[in-house]
């Protein structure tokens, strides 16, 4: 499969029917074409019209993933995968947005890839058949377990200091946060909430619950102008 191939049916390019991105090399700038073994002849024969960044454009995605690599944040997202696993797409872009070091799926393996919009290619990604399997990993990389869930006895996310190598778990939509990933988690916090519903999205959730942690602790003085 080239880097300008689709999955999951997320249409004729990343973007899904309409096309962006940028075309070929040759009709998108005036100066010779590029050499290096980042980028990939064919993307720039062709256009490059994946979900990237400009400074990835025309790169081969496992050049986009070493260079990624370089700048990953000691972040990792987990989330429970036991029902409805809507979510999980949205969380895997998200992390992808925030350099996180891998998503960890708990449960079942499968899952709906096409909220990713192709970022799960360049995004680590652990499954775990349990969450005791997820919290011995979590254990041996000396990550503090965070769990997110408003439930009696949280820590308000908004005034917590989240550690820097940390794990932030997400449950279910619904039930959220199981049990015995509460049990283990070192702490739980939650997201101020003030109207009627009674929770927040799973995937909106890690999102706010991920860029907490980017407040916290990233350089972002290294973040895409």
């Amino acid at each position: 499969m080239s880097s300008n191939d689709t999955e999951d049916g997320a249409g004729p390019t990343e973007w899904g029917e309409h096309p962006r991105g940028v075309g070929p090399w040759e009709q998108e700038h005036d100066e010779p074409r590029p050499v290096g073994l980042e980028f990939d002849t064919e993307l720039l024969d062709e256009g490059d019209r994946r979900n990237v960044v400009d400074a990835y454009r025309y790169w081969t995605r496992e050049a986009i993933v070493a260079d990624i690599d370089t700048r990953r944040h000691p972040l990792h997202v987990a989330i429970e995968n036991f029902g409805n696993d809507a979510n999980i797409g949205t969380v895997v872009r998200t992390a992808n947005a925030f350099a996180a070091q891998a998503v960890h799926i708990v449960g079942r393996r499968r899952w709906n890839r096409r909220g990713a919009m192709v970022t799960d290619r360049y995004q680590h990604i652990h499954h775990h058949e349990t969450v005791a399997d997820l919290l011995v990993y979590a254990r041996a990389e000396g990550l503090t377990v965070v769990a997110v869930d408003n439930t009696p006895g949280s820590v308000p996310i908004e005034t917590a200091d989240l550690p820097r190598e940390c794990l932030l778990l997400f449950g279910q939509e619904g039930p959220g946060v199981t049990a015995d990933a509460r049990a283990g988690a070192s702490m739980t916090v939650s997201i101020a909430q003030f109207g009627s519903t009674r929770s927040i999205n799973a995937g909106v959730a890690a999102g706010i619950a991920m860029h907490s942690w980017i407040r916290r602790h990233a350089d972002l003085s290294q973040a895409w102008p």
